[in-house]
């Protein structure tokens, strides 16, 4: 699909993005300046406290963004919240570094003749100092403003909405349209925000700062009532936009709030799920989906920022609970259930009827080149072979740690390549062998074959809805809504749905609803 036609089919879900990541930008910087400009008066004064605020703010924006994110995970849960916290922080070292740099650059003369008229600290402060440092305190204000158009885009890993949300879904399907309209209007924001805050910064700074030789005063009166107007013109627009999303989002019906996982198969079943029980219940469903892996989904459903996801028996039974990954299907499924209850408060629905398990794929030439039909037929030649596995997979006993020790692999290298880059990685022949899931999309795209788990190593990973037990309580209907769903699901309806999102273009809640209209009406 190309970047027109999918603009066409999409726009109002880039509109909406476009306006999350407005009004999450504008309280960030908002909030960076509130924090950051005090703070940079305060170091200026108290000459003891420089080092310290600056060390510490440079080594805030050292650490990387999705470090910082993970961390502040567990302490403020997933969605806006954390988000808007981290660009906070990254946005304050420009910030603070001017304030200061600004304020003490003032000739001390220039600070003795106010003391000799009379003025206080205060007044020389705000009278003198501030006018005289404000065209160095909006130039650090403009690269942080600028700054967290981009890192707001990170807001998507967690649910928190915005532009982010199309760049990494394009990445994870290899839609580049996609991904160009999420970066394009990103871009587009950023230069003008870049813009507003220069005029800003024309308007605050005394005229006789200003380097506007050649003009005379009528004319720098025009250009300044021109500037105010542009300005009144944004802020009503932005006010509005406070004021209607907040109108939407308000509601007196009982609301839940579903996740999801970061890849194709969950956004489909986010919405599936959110769908079937918005069209057959009085619930507002919120939805969260596109959240991250599984620590970050398994996080939110214990801390209660969301009330439900689909996991996968094999995921919840090794790397959640932490048992040596088998392949008994019940017993999966049974200690599965009986621990999520008992441990943490969690009810395991029934399972949906597809199993989404592990596999390892190679391209049609491999397995041509070397008469692959196996993952033992593998063993034979992995010496000679690149894997470029997902990140997850290698660090899971029930992934590659597991796999080489069963089959006795020895790969010539790997290279942990996450999401669908993997998938193009092992296409223009930069690696052999790849971890899948036995629905995705892309292997029907890519025309992969998959090589058959010969020894039975990999465990079940039935789809199973994970709900907490006091939203159960609540709304015991949920439990049939879903149990029957899972029903009408199995690996070649998922693989077929996950391929029209990854290779068709679709958008996951256009395939979630098309489906379900595929079901008898009185169903459910």
């Amino acid at each position: 699909m190309n970047f027109i036609s999918y603009i066409g089919n999409n726009y109002e879900q880039i509109i909406s993005l476009l306006i999350e990541h407005i009004e999450l930008t504008v309280i960030a910087v908002g909030l960076a300046i509130l924090i950051g400009i005090p703070i940079g008066i305060l170091i200026s004064y108290v000459k003891k406290l420089n080092k310290p605020i600056l060390g510490i703010a440079s080594v805030i924006q050292a650490i990387p963004s999705m470090a910082l994110l993970g961390f502040a995970i567990p302490f403020l849960g997933i969605g806006t919240l954390p988000a808007i916290v981290m660009v906070v922080l990254y946005s304050l070292l420009p910030i603070i570094k001017n304030t200061y740099t600004g304020v003490n650059s003032i000739d001390e003369n220039m600070i003795e003749a106010a003391e000799g008229i009379g003025l206080t600290k205060w007044q020389i402060l705000y009278k003198v100092q501030i006018p005289l440092a404000l065209p160095v305190i909006m130039a650090g204000i403009r690269i942080s403003s600028v700054t967290a158009v981009g890192l707001m885009t990170m807001a998507a890993f967690i649910g928190g909405g915005g532009l982010g949300f199309l760049v990494f879904s394009g990445i994870r399907t290899v839609n580049n349209a996609q991904i160009l309209a999420g970066a394009i209007p990103a871009c587009l924001l950023a230069l003008f925000v870049d813009y507003i805050f220069g005029i800003i910064e024309k308007l605050v700074t005394p005229v006789s700062l200003q380097k506007e030789q050649g003009y005379s005063k009528k004319v720098l009166k025009k250009k300044r009532f021109h500037q105010k107007i542009i300005l009144s013109i944004t802020a009503i627009v932005l006010l509005l936009i406070f004021i209607i999303t907040n109108m939407m989002n308000q509601t007196n019906r009982e609301s839940i709030t579903v996740g999801s996982k970061d890849f194709t198969e969950q956004n489909i079943l986010c919405h599936m799920v959110s769908d079937v029980i918005e069209d057959n219940t009085d619930i507002v469903v919120n939805r969260s989906c596109n959240l991250g892996g599984t620590q970050i989904c398994f996080g939110a459903l214990q801390k209660g920022n969301i009330d439900l996801y689909i996991d996968y028996t094999g995921t919840v039974y090794g790397d959640t609970l932490k048992y040596t990954p088998i392949n008994d299907i019940d017993k999966v499924y049974q200690t599965v259930k009986k621990d999520m209850k008992n441990k943490y408060h969690i009810a395991v629905l029934d399972q949906m009827g597809f199993n989404n398990t592990y596999a390892l794929a190679v391209r049609s030439d491999t397995k041509d080149q070397y008469q692959l039909r196996t993952m033992s037929d593998l063993a034979r030649v992995s010496n000679q072979l690149v894997i470029s596995p997902s990140l997850e997979f290698i660090n899971r006993q029930d992934g590659l740690a597991g796999a080489a020790n069963v089959y006795h692999y020895q790969f010539k290298d790997i290279i942990g390549i996450d999401g669908s880059p993997r998938y193009t990685a092992l296409i223009n022949h930069e690696s052999d062998v790849i971890d899948a899931f036995s629905t995705d999309g892309l292997l029907k795209k890519f025309q992969l074959t998959v090589l058959e788990d010969d020894q039975h190593f990999f465990p079940p990973y039935y789809a199973i809805p994970m709900v907490r037990e006091d939203t159960l309580e609540k709304y015991p209907e949920i439990k049939e809504i879903l149990n029957k769903l899972g029903t009408q699901l199995n690996n070649d309806i998922m693989r077929e749905l996950n391929y029209q999102v990854d290779e068709l273009g679709k958008n996951p809640e256009e395939v979630a609803k098309e489906f379900l209209k595929t079901l008898p009406a009185d169903y459910f």
